[in-house]
Parts: C-alpha cells; sequence; structure tokens
C-alpha cells in the first residue's frame, strides 16, 4: 500500500476513561472466542489444556488472575448457536473453573463526517492546512479556533518520551510519516494474533481508519511529506481489533489492557453502531480491564519529565490532514502533554476556553463555583499552552471518594404532559471517611421504562442549581421493553460544586402524542474529594467579578437616573 494524505472534515471524540458506548441489541452472534478460566496452574496448563480440545491458540489475560483467552479455528467466527460441544467438554473438566464462548457484537469506526503569528516552521507540505493546530482563518474557518499547539511545541512538549496504542483496524507501519515513530515491541495483531497489526487490504481502503489515527497524533514532523502530528515526537504502537465480523468482550478487553508497562494513552475511536435506536455499554471483562487499569496500571506510568495527555477539538467546517492510506475526509485530532487521568481532567476543566463556540439552543452557563460550561461545547476548547503551563506547577489532586447520596427506589409514574419531579436531600455521607466535599463526577443511575424510549427527556440540577441535561429526545429510538436499566448517566457540569443539600431529577416526555411511561428507581452517585483549594480561589475571584458587575451595573442605574432627574429639571426651566 502506498501511503498518502486526505483531508478530513469535523473533528471526532477520542477514548477516556467513562466511555459511553451506544449500540444495538440484536440476535445473539457467537464467535471462535472462549474465556477459559482455570482453578491452579499457569499459562503451561493452559496451552495443555487447549492442545487437548483442539484450540488454536491461547493467550493470558491480565486482568483476571488464571483466566486465559482460547481460540478456535475449526469453529466458525460467527453463528447463531452456541458451540456446546467444546463448552460441555471444557466445564466438565476439572481443571477449569469457568469456560464462557464469547458473544459477537458490532464496533463502528469513528469519524466519517463532514498562522497566527507564532513562530513555527515546518516543511510538511500540508502543515499549513491543519487549521486545528494553527488557525489563521484557513479554508474559510475561524482564526483563534485552535487547540494551542504551538505554545505547547515552543514549551519543549512535543510528545516525546510517549508511546499512544492505537486501538483500530491496524497502521499502515511502512508508512514514510509513521515508519520513524512506530513501536513494534508494543504493538499486536488480537484480529489475527500475531504481532504484525498491519491493515488488511480492501478495494474501498475501508481499513485505513487506524492509520489515520496513527497519522494525526504521530506523523513525524519537517520530513517533508503531508503534515505534522499534534505530537509528532510521539511513538505509535497498532492494537489491531476492529477487523473481524463481530466484537468479543475479550478482544476488546485485552486490547484496552495490553502492554500498560508500555502505553501511556489508548485511544480507541471507536463504538456501537450510531444508529440512534439502541442502548449498550462495554461488557464485564472490558469494564473490569478498564477498572484494572484505573486502578493498578495508571500507577506504573508516572514517568518524570514527561507528560501524558489526549484531547480532542471540534471543527466549524475547515478541514484536517494527516497521515493516510489515501485521500478521503476524516475527522479527528488528539494531541500529547505525566499525570493521572484524574489531574488530566481537572486540567481539562480549569485550561478550557469558551473561545468563539457558540449554540443558538444551548447557552454558555456557569455552574455552582463559576465555572463556564455549555451543554454541547463542555468546558470549552482544549487549550495546549495553558494546560502544559498550568501542569508545570500542578500538584497531584487528592485522594476520591465515592458516597451514595441517597435513592428512591419506588416506582413512579411518569405523566403523559408536564414532569416528574423528585427530590434526594443529601449529606454527602458527611462525617464518614467517604464524605465528597467537593464534586467531581455525579452520576444518576436509573431505572425507567416508556412507550416510547426516545421521547424521554431527564435533567438533573444539583443543590447549587447547576442543570444537567442527562437525556435528550433520540427520534429514531423506538424501543418500549427494555428502557434503561439502572443506566448510569454522568455529568461533570457540577464540577467543585458542594454536593450537599437537596437535588431535584425532572423526568417527561417532549412528544405531543401521548405517552406512558414508570421510572424504577433513582439512585445518586457522588465523586469527588475532600478538598480543592483552587476551587475556593475560583469561588473568591468569581464573587468578586459578581460584586463588580453589580457594582457596574448599581453605577449605571445611579448615572441614568442622574441623567433623567437632570433633564427634567431642565425641562422644567
Amino acid at each position: 500500500m502506498k501511503g498518502g494524505c486526505i483531508t478530513p472534515g469535523t473533528i471526532a471524540g477520542l477514548f477516556c476513561p467513562g466511555l459511553l458506548l451506544l449500540a444495538s441489541a440484536e440476535i445473539a452472534v457467537y464467535t471462535n472466542h472462549f474465556l477459559v478460566e482455570l482453578h491452579r496452574g499457569g499459562e503451561p496448563e493452559a496451552k495443555q489444556l487447549a492442545a487437548e480440545y483442539g484450540f488454536s491458540g491461547v493467550r493470558k489475560l491480565p486482568f483476571i488472575d488464571a483466566g486465559y483467552h482460547f481460540y478456535h479455528n475449526g469453529i466458525s467466527r460467527a453463528r447463531r448457536r452456541r458451540s456446546l460441544q467444546h463448552k460441555l467438554h471444557l466445564e466438565k473438566d476439572p481443571r477449569i473453573k469457568k469456560a464462557v464462548q464469547q458473544e459477537g457484537f458490532g464496533r463502528k469506526k469513528r469519524g466519517y463526517r463532514e498562522i497566527n503569528e507564532i513562530d513555527i516552521n515546518m516543511n510538511d507540505p500540508l502543515f499549513t492546512k491543519q487549521w486545528y493546530l494553527i488557525n489563521t482563518g484557513q479554508a474559510d474557518g475561524t482564526p483563534g479556533l485552535d487547540l494551542n499547539v504551538a505554545e505547547a511545541w515552543e514549551l519543549g512538549y512535543t510528545g516525546k518520551g510517549v508511546t499512544i496504542g492505537i486501538m483500530d483496524d491496524g497502521i499502515d507501519y511502512l508508512h514514510p510519516d509513521l515508519a520513524s515513530n512506530y513501536n513494534a515491541k508494543a504493538s499486536y495483531d488480537f484480529s489475527s494474533n500475531d504481532p504484525y497489526p498491519y491493515p488488511r487490504y480492501t478495494d474501498d481502503w475501508f481499513n485505513s481508519h487506524g492509520t489515520r489515527c496513527a497519522g494525526e497524533v504521530s506523523a513525524a514532523a519537517n520530513n517533508n511529506i503531508c503534515g505534522v502530528g499534534v505530537a509528532y515526537n510521539s511513538k505509535v504502537a497498532g492494537i489491531r481489533m476492529l477487523d473481524q465480523p463481530f466484537m468479543t468482550d475479550i478482544i476488546e478487553a485485552s486490547s484496552i489492557s495490553h502492554m500498560p508497562q508500555v502505553i501511556d494513552i489508548y485511544s480507541a475511536s471507536w463504538g456501537p453502531t450510531d444508529n440512534g435506536k439502541t442502548v449498550d455499554g462495554p461488557r464485564e471483562l472490558t469494564l473490569q480491564a478498564m477498572a484494572d487499569g484505573v486502578n493498578k496500571v495508571m500507577f506504573l506510568l508516572n514517568k518524570l519529565g514527561k507528560m501524558t495527555v489526549l484531547l480532542t477539538h471540534t471543527g466549524d467546517g475547515a478541514q484536517i490532514l494527516f497521515t493516510a492510506l489515501y485521500m478521503e475526509d476524516f475527522s479527528e485530532a488528539g494531541f500529547i502533554l505525566d499525570l493521572t487521568w484524574r489531574d488530566m481532567q481537572h486540567l481539562t476543566v480549569l485550561t478550557s476556553k469558551r473561545n468563539q463556540l457558540h449554540d443558538e439552543v444551548h447557552q454558555w452557563r456557569r455552574n455552582g463555583v463559576g465555572l463556564e460550561f455549555n451543554h454541547l461545547f463542555g468546558y470549552g476548547v482544549l487549550d495546549a499552552g495553558a494546560m502544559v503551563k498550568m501542569a508545570k506547577d500542578w500538584k497531584t489532586v487528592p485522594e476520591r471518594f465515592h458516597c451514595v447520596g441517597g435513592s428512591i427506589q419506588e416506582p413512579e409514574k411518569i405523566p403523559s404532559s408536564g414532569k416528574l419531579v423528585l427530590t434526594l436531600t443529601t449529606d454527602a455521607c458527611e462525617g464518614k471517611e467517604n464524605f465528597v466535599r467537593y464534586l467531581e463526577h455525579v452520576q444518576a443511575v436509573i431505572t425507567v421504562n416508556s412507550t416510547r424510549r426516545g421521547d424521554l427527556n431527564i435533567n438533573m440540577t444539583s443543590p447549587m442549581g447547576t442543570k444537567s441535561i442527562l437525556l435528550s429526545r433520540r427520534p429514531r429510538d423506538d424501543d418500549s421493553k427494555v428502557g434503561f436499566d439502572k443506566w448510569p448517566f454522568m455529568t461533570t457540569h457540577t464540577w467543585g460544586e458542594d454536593p450537599r443539600g437537596t437535588w431535584v431529577l425532572e423526568v417527561g416526555f417532549v412528544d405531543s402524542m401521548p405517552q406512558r411511561g414508570v421510572l424504577k428507581e433513582w439512585t445518586l452517585m457522588l465523586h469527588g474529594t475532600q478538598s480543592a483549594p483552587y476551587i475556593d480561589q475560583i469561588v473568591r475571584d468569581y464573587q468578586s467579578k459578581l460584586a463588580m458587575s453589580k457594582k457596574e451595573e448599581l453605577e449605571e442605574e445611579l448615572d441614568e437616573a442622574v441623567e433623567r432627574s437632570l433633564k427634567s429639571i431642565l425641562s422644567k426651566n
């Protein structure tokens, strides 16, 4: 395959902890992958078992003790019925604790959608068109609406010492804009079970998504080829795991947990089908791998002098360019900055800016501590330069605590018109070890059914008055049976707030047609810290600004009153 460059449209999101996945719940499909847990023994015993029962290969699972991935080339990759013969043989073996044939489910690639005065010199021919790096208004874009990566580069942060794992359909590691930054030791092909994650050729070049993601992040700079990666001195590892008929929980989990001692960032620009109809989330093993990564692996990644960050950006009609297998529209951006995942979230909240982002429906608002947010744009445009400068003096955030703020378990009918309004008053576990004083994440765990799930609308308001839209209308979602079962709707719009007080949940229908529904559960989960010194300073600054603005308003009112009085006196004379 010959490498090329592409011109993408808007930018899609990259992976982060806590990703919410949406997919369809279709007829079950069973694959040739098995989860096998042993009572005792190690990899030699597992390999012996696999050979005895005719399995083609076996891999140790890092996120399960005595857990192994068995795969069998003699079984169809996708079938409607379980392979009971293999399952029963495995389950009857006294050496085996558990054997589960993996179900197949869908995962789709993301992203196919439609220089200020900075002394940055690059000889890459398409660099000047990479508006998301430095936006001067090229391609009729908005000047200044970019990631401000140039400032981060000037401060010396270009991704050096960082390895990014691209979990996708493979990487063309022979591409001249990627070859020098390719980390072969950290790469693996989970679709073919070998260490060579090269994309499978198709006439329509469908398997080029991973290569473009890799180039967007790690394309070499100043080599006279295409454009520049956002972190052009970083290393990139290929984790090929999308190119098979169906995704399985074991492949997804294995990919997310592959070589954490080397890989600093895992990029997963994909998810279930975006059909707007159904709801799905990560399966059991993937959730376990995520938790294992957050609770154990993250603490192994702290390398002095290096920072690890992944940023995304939304476009305004202009285009991005980066490494690709061929020419086509594409849409993503990431950039690299040593901090924990929670440090990164705090820095993102504190340094992101409204810039020139605007929406007629969803207005910018301030939460209870003065942080500006928007339902569509979050806390705003990511600012690499500001993030790097703040990170230099950043102290790791304090321990995070989890508190069940309260729960309503009695079924409540949702009126066909108007809203169901429920309240929960919480002390946020005050007086206990898990007291949450400053919020980070808030989850509303909800179980609800209705005659049409797509017409449900759910909002939640914090004690400090911040309203979060948890669920808005989904026009294509006709579900009337499944609903949401203990679904953890999450908001970060209350970041830094004091959670103590009364929370309000509003549930209603947005369609004019008569609807029926029942809310069966609402549990409030609070996640945050017991100390956050910067929040107090933000509150003081915010209150000071409010006081100044009110003073200015009073002064204007006084001036107007004086002017009216003068006019009245003059008119009488």
